[in-house]
């Protein structure tokens, strides 16, 4: 009977909403506690949503189709019809710049997540497994890291052609390096712990344990680094453009803007050389801060 009393008890709903209001009342006290201690890492964060706002909201943003050109408004300064200008082609710049963070934003991302994934796994299993397979991986590593990012993309972008899987694949492959690395070190590290032998002795196979136990013990360095390498993706890929090797047209990448605007037009229509390089600036700015931010969050020697 006490039983059913309590089955059916009646919920006291002032009391439920009050919690509830306090479970949120204290993640907004820890969200500006958060923004408190690290307000550049807010500024970084607002930054970046922003341009996956504008991204994701572009043909609603953008006034003009980004392809569409028109030999009477060719080089159209900035006001009117064109709020930043037109290019050489008549193309409205605010419109080619609002897609063109679509093309940034896809190119980076999907870049830093396949890099830091087959990073994790080669790591992975280099750290844990070790021997022969860690001495071959390492050597490869350190061929790869002898070369900077931007050098070994160009090598991947000529060897592969100019085309938007191959720029991804061309800016993921200097990321893997340096995520087999840390993921490698943390490995070596967690593999040796307590709770590994007592899976082990349970009798857990060692692909179940690198899975289960190892690999969720390594990923707090992958996020800072996944973060901290967004924005270089984000200027590999505009890199790569400005040089020719990147997103081919007619896809209206940053990088191709400046590209085909800097040597002739810089001084008679500066519009066209600012604003897709203010825009380059801002994103890989803001994911600086971000990156910043997220590396002292998951400090545990900043932690109080």
């Amino acid at each position: 009977m006490a039983t059913m009393r309590t089955l059916v008890q009646p919920v006291d709903h002032a009391v439920e909403l009050s919690r509830a209001g306090a479970n949120v009342t204290g993640s907004g006290s820890a969200l500006l506690h958060l923004a408190g201690r690290h307000p550049l890492g807010l500024i970084g964060l607002v930054i970046v949503v922003v341009f996956v706002l504008v991204a994701a909201f572009a043909p609603l943003l953008a006034t003009h189709d980004p392809l569409a050109t028109n030999a009477a408004t060719s080089l159209a300064a900035p006001g009117g019809q064109h709020m930043l200008g037109a290019d050489f082609m008549g193309r409205d710049l605010w419109s080619r710049i609002i897609y063109g963070a679509r093309i940034s934003l896809a190119v980076g991302i999907a870049s830093t997540v396949v890099g830091c994934v087959i990073g994790a796994a080669v790591g992975l299993v280099s750290g844990y497994w070790g021997g022969w397979v860690d001495l071959v991986v390492q050597r490869v590593n350190d061929v790869l890291q002898a070369l900077p990012l931007l050098v070994l993309a160009l090598v991947m972008a000529a060897s592969l052609g100019p085309s938007l899987t191959n720029t991804i694949i061309a800016i993921s492959i200097p990321v893997v390096p340096h995520v087999a690395r840390v993921i490698r070190a943390s490995t070596l590290s967690v593999r040796e712990m307590p709770f590994v032998e007592a899976a082990r002795a349970e009798g857990m196979g060692e692909l179940q344990i690198a899975l289960r136990h190892v690999l969720p013990n390594t990923l707090a360095p992958v996020i800072v680094l996944a973060t901290a390498q967004l924005g270089s993706a984000i200027l590999t890929e505009a890199s790569l453009s400005f040089l020719g090797l990147g997103i081919p047209e007619p896809y209206p990448s940053w990088g191709r803007m400046l590209s085909e605007s800097a040597a002739e037009y810089v001084r008679t229509a500066p519009w066209l050389v600012i604003f897709p390089g203010l825009a380059i600036s801002l994103v890989i700015f803001g994911t600086n801060l971000l990156g910043d931010a997220v590396r002292d969050v998951l400090d545990p020697r900043e932690r109080s």
